[in-house]
């Protein structure tokens, strides 16, 4: 993801390049309690990635997040989601080689299950943060998905976060991926989102309507001095400061790689369907901020089983429903970049097998320690 050069654009096929960051969690493969050993295993990955020749299409290497038992992986920019998937699991599998050789695992869990303290990245922007924030960030520690979705302009970028706010909590729902938390089960499907939202710049955005109010609210936001900087706007959405792209930020890193690649598909969709009805003139849902707080309350509660609130009405809807409207409101954007299958066949896996969440509690099964919990995350996270 580092590679601005390779975002790109084709107009005339209907693409846009799209790429994934996920936050994986290091434990210790016996125990399954987290480990502090981001600093090794990011090493390890890089003298790797250095020590022979690099393939054209390789991720790049694992690097630390804001805890020590934390990493990043990410992907370059992708044109086809056949490519998007083979640098996913590329990424994953450095990971995994580069943690077993420092001795650890890598668990795609967007909470630690057991409860532990965790420790800071040595880094001045995160002690910075810690001095801010305080116990906020002690108890914060959680994992997520990121994905980018190219921008032709920051007007489009504008234009297409005005339109993709009301189904950003049904992506929430079917990437939920963090029931437990300091050793108890949570009742939530996503309890990453709401630790998320205690963040005092995260979730929904307001409509912003052009690029100056954009800029406007995100200087007001770093006058405020409650920000450490401007890449400190966690909304939902957003205009990346890194690369010419919308980061679309409300999934939990996903248990399952497919999961991811569905994810990814839906939200460049979205961005492409959004995009189409911005240069259209069709003006965005007027829907308060108020109401997708709690379309995506919803979401984090009961994942994908129970009712979604339906962006058509705001209305509670079985989840399944909500799904299958969002195939329906992004479903050209689908065709055109060969992705309807894939994704139809995602979103029927998912209403059938669970999210990252019911798996997790079905690999419970009455484990006291939730160790049984880590050890089949470490095995579902790394593809065969």
């Amino acid at each position: 993801m580092r590679n601005q050069q390779r975002w790109v654009y084709h107009r005339g096929e209907g693409l846009r390049t799209f790429g994934v960051e996920e936050e994986l969690l290091l434990v210790d493969p016996d125990t399954g309690l987290p480990q502090p050993l981001s600093g090794t295993v990011t090493e390890i990955a890089a003298w790797h990635a250095g020590a022979g020749p690099r393939h054209a299409e390789a991720p790049e290497p694992a690097k630390p997040e804001l805890y020590a038992e934390q990493l990043e992986i990410g992907t370059l920019p992708c044109t086809t989601t056949a490519q998007l998937a083979d640098q996913l699991r590329r990424a994953r599998l450095a990971a995994a080689a580069a943690a077993e050789e420092a001795g650890v695992a890598v668990a795609a869990l967007a909470t630690a299950p057991m409860d532990f303290g965790p420790l800071l990245t040595p880094d001045d922007r995160y002690r910075r943060i810690h001095d801010r924030y305080a116990h906020l960030v002690d108890e914060e520690f959680a994992c997520a998905c990121h994905v980018h979705v190219h921008l032709a302009s920051a007007e489009e970028g504008v234009g297409v976060l005005d339109r993709i706010r009301p189904w950003l909590a049904p992506l929430l729902a079917l990437s939920a991926n963090s029931p437990y938390f300091q050793g108890v089960d949570t009742g939530y499907a996503s309890w990453r989102h709401q630790l998320w939202q205690r963040w005092p710049m995260s979730g929904p955005s307001e409509l912003y309507g052009d690029v100056e109010t954009y800029e406007r609210t995100t200087r007001e936001m770093l006058a405020s001095d409650v920000l450490i900087d401007d890449h400190m706007v966690y909304f939902d959405a957003r205009l990346s400061r890194r690369y010419p792209t919308v980061e679309i930020r409300v999934g939990d890193v996903c248990l399952d790689l497919e999961d991811t690649v569905l994810l990814a598909v839906l939200s460049r969709a979205l961005v492409e369907t959004a995009a189409r009805e911005w240069r259209q003139g069709r003006l965005p849902d007027p829907v308060s901020t108020v109401v997708l707080r709690l379309a995506a309350w919803r979401a984090s509660r009961y994942g994908l089983g129970g009712e979604l609130l339906d962006p058509r009405s705001w209305r509670p809807r079985p989840a399944g429903e909500v799904l299958y409207a969002l195939l329906d409101h992004v479903r050209p954007a689908l065709e055109e970049a060969g992705d309807r299958e894939r994704a139809e066949a995602g979103v029927a896996r998912l209403l059938v097998r669970g999210t990252g969440a019911d798996l997790q509690r079905a690999a419970r099964a009455g484990d006291p320690t939730l160790a049984s919990v880590i050890v089949e995350a470490v095995r579902r996270t790394t593809p065969a």
